[in-house]
């Protein structure tokens, strides 16, 4: 997938580059090309395609906290080492 971003950005600045070296074209125009043509597409398809493999590692590192954690021997969570004090009445 990283080839066909690479493409792509090439041929994004290559018509940023022919918009700016152009008689009717200007700098600001070849960066506004490149921009919305080239770099905001590209990082929404990259983002888009990279949402399984966070969602895997997020389950992932969700998975090994849940297991570092363990309950003590009765299957209960574990408490205050020491009992609050309460007055008699």
């Amino acid at each position: 997938m990283w080839i066909v971003s690479i493409a792509w950005l090439y041929v994004a600045l290559m018509m940023a580059l022919a918009e700016a070296t152009s008689s009717q074209g200007s700098v600001l125009g070849a960066l506004i090309t490149f921009i919305f043509y080239g770099l905001a597409p590209i990082a929404l398809v990259m983002y888009l395609l990279a949402t399984p493999a966070r969602r895997k590692a997020r389950l992932a590192a969700e998975a090994s906290k849940s297991t570092s954690t363990q309950a003590d021997a009765g299957s209960l969570p574990a408490s205050d080492a020491i009992a609050p004090v309460r007055k008699e009445p």
